[in-house]
């Protein structure tokens, strides 16, 4: 993806009047104007939607900023809207989710049943010693049991952190040290591709580097040989069909601003950033942008194809849609295996209505042509989703006319980790340009905005800003206020506005273009890695003395990391070291973080106050002016 990707602003795909007039949300100008007029009225009416134990005292807290509270004095906990709340109703007997697995097992869960199953596994971590304020880890694959595992911890006020299960040991062992879990939930392994990915192994390897850990349950999802430690591992099913896992299991009230989830993203240091979001003002921001953006209907049949790992599968695979009764639509593995039209036989097969998935899978997919896909029924789509990064004008064509059938209105989403939901995204009544977010949703302010802090002309490139809290706002970074301030809060502190970290322009129609991040962060395939996570990884093998990665656009990936190595003395760089280091990195982070590039070097450009310029390692890489070289050392 090229920083050039914004087409002509006159290319325009507008809905049809059928959309506009059946939409939630018909009129945008009038919603978004309502929401500017009064934020806290504009709130309090999406929160009245909801069920509270104790209605709040104060919409929002705003004395102590940037540490927002909303609904303040509010009790309630989030699974009572998502789960308690529809076993009183006719939901109880509709599908909660439809899960199939890689290797074609299937699983369907209505509202009663996965209250039980939450209930259940909720009472045997209580057995286990888990109270309200722990923190629970959960390492697994798209299983339903992860699920499950979310649900029953914030039901008894435990928060839980969930850690993608395509991450290494030593990045599990990290967030397991960060968050002082005592107690992990994990499976004996995932499929993907036809493969079993060994999650347990990697689980005893991180307990052994994070030992705070005494208590590992074990779904059994692939059934190969694993090692069991007598005292400290326990098959879920046994705990599961234990007398102590009854059906019944009382919520715990919550106070509207405890802790829901830690959800670790990584940032310019080796450290990961352990975000915070808490039970009241996410359980309102994140159903309302469900259902106003994606149009949420009690016929619909979701499909968010994310990793529950990340927070698009936290709040649009589990909370948001249980909160708003919708049947959601979960796949275990590769959207092309065993075959390229795996993704679209599921949309059939399920009647499928609307799907959301990221660009990376769009391009992968697109690569097969259109045969694929036009050999299936898809015409149960209504609405189409982007998230995870920009997504490039030729992959959004495509997927509007051969997925869509030029007829679904394509919901491209730009929101973060820290901010819980949607941010810049159009409703299904607004027109679209291909490439473009579109514009704030309500409630939302956003503006563009130059080092010195002004607002940035149409066409001009800035540092994207919100102007304001919103509810599923992140409350801080765990254990660290003050890197929750300096990160998000300290570049424009006189304002009070939220650095968000990317780079963005706005067109004369008013329309947002993210360009990408402006730090050291690494986007590849919509996950966010830091530069100084593989950095770190390659200098921790015996012949790297010095690294520096950079994010080189990639056509099917969005980015590819590109890595530049310094070696010890008497060391040459050769192909089989290259290869060597890119399996290392593997090991250390992940093989998502696998450089695709390992450049052997004399030397790196840095400033003479040694920072590395990965800006001038970029434009050589791409063939670009380096620019600015004043500040170079010599």
């Amino acid at each position: 993806m090229t920083e050039d990707y914004s087409p002509p602003t006159s290319e325009w795909y507008h809905p049809t009047e059928d959309i506009v007039e059946h939409a939630n949300v018909p009129d945008y100008e009038a919603v978004y104007a309502e929401a500017q007029d009064d934020l806290e009225a504009f709130w309090a009416k999406r929160a009245n939607t909801l069920e509270w134990h104790k209605m709040w005292d104060k919409v929002l807290d705003d004395s102590n900023a940037p540490f927002y509270k909303w609904f303040v004095g509010a009790k309630t906990n989030i699974v009572h809207n998502a789960l308690d709340r529809h076993t009183k109703t006719w939901r109880r007997n509709k599908l909660a989710f439809i899960w199939e697995g890689e290797n074609g097992d299937k699983v369907t869960m209505s509202y009663w049943r996965l209250w039980q199953e939450g209930n259940k596994f909720a009472n045997v971590l209580r057995s286990m010693g888990v109270k309200k304020g722990d923190r629970v880890t959960i390492y697994m694959g798209r299983v339903p049991e992860i699920i499950i595992a979310m649900l029953a911890c914030a039901k008894i006020g435990a928060p839980h952190s969930v850690v993608y299960g395509g991450f290494s040991d030593q990045a599990l062992a990290d967030r397991i040290a960060d968050a002082q879990s005592r107690v992990l939930v994990t499976a004996d392994g995932a499929w993907l591709r036809g493969k079993i990915v060994r999650l347990k192994d990697v689980v005893d390897e991180a307990v052994r580097r994070s030992p705070v850990v005494d208590t590992v349950i074990v779904v059994k999802r692939t059934g190969h040989d694993i090692n069991m430690e007598q005292g400290r591992d326990y098959w879920y099913h046994d705990l599961m069909a234990l007398p102590i896992a009854s059906r019944y299991c009382e919520t715990e009230v919550m106070d509207a601003e405890d802790p829901l989830f830690i959800l670790y993203t990584s940032g310019t240091t080796g450290k990961p950033k352990g975000v915070l979001h808490t039970h009241g003002g996410y359980q309102v921001y994140t159903s309302t942008t469900l259902e106003w953006a994606f149009d949420i209907k009690d016929d619909d049949r979701w499909w968010c194809a994310a990793d529950p790992g990340w927070i698009t599968g936290h709040s649009y695979i589990v909370y948001a849609p249980l909160i708003l009764g919708a049947t959601s639509i979960i796949y275990e593995g590769a959207p092309n295996f065993p075959y390229p039209d795996r993704w679209w036989r599921i949309v059939e097969e399920y009647g499928v209505t609307i799907l959301y998935t990221a660009p990376t899978a769009i391009r992968g997919l697109m690569r097969f042509g259109d045969a694929w896909a036009n050999r299936h029924d898809l015409s149960s789509l209504r609405l189409l989703g982007s998230v995870g990064e920009p997504i490039n004008p030729e992959a959004w064509r495509w997927y509007h006319r051969v997925i869509g059938r030029e007829e679904c209105p394509i919901i491209d989403t730009w929101w973060q980790t820290e901010t819980g939901g949607f941010m810049i995204c159009p409703l299904p009544s607004v027109g679209l340009k291909p490439g473009s977010a579109t514009r704030p949703f309500p409630g939302i302010s956003v503006d563009i905005i130059n080092d010195e802090g002004k607002s940035c002309e149409p066409g001009e490139d800035g540092n994207l800003v919100i102007q304001g809290p919103w509810p599923s706002m992140l409350r801080t970074v765990w254990g660290d206020d003050q890197r929750f301030l300096d990160q998000y809060w300290s570049k424009y502190k006189e304002q009070g506005w939220y650095l968000a970290g990317d780079t963005a322009r706005r067109d004369a129609d008013g329309y947002y273009w993210i360009i990408g991040r402006n730090d050291d962060v690494i986007k590849v395939s919509g996950y966010r890695l830091g530069t100084a996570e593989v950095e770190s990884a390659l200098v921790s093998h015996e012949t790297v003395a010095e690294a520096a990665v950079i994010a080189v656009p990639d056509e099917l990936r969005g980015n590819v990391i590109h890595a530049y190595c310094i070696l010890v003395n008497g060391v040459d760089g050769s192909k089989e070291l290259e290869a060597e280091l890119k399996n290392h990195v593997g090991d250390e982070v992940g093989p998502i973080a696998k450089p695709s590039v390992i450049n052997f070097v004399e030397k790196l450009p840095k400033t003479r106050s040694g920072k590395i310029m990965r800006r001038i390692l970029k434009a050589e890489a791409q063939g670009l002016p380096v620019g600015d070289t004043s500040t170079l050392e010599e």
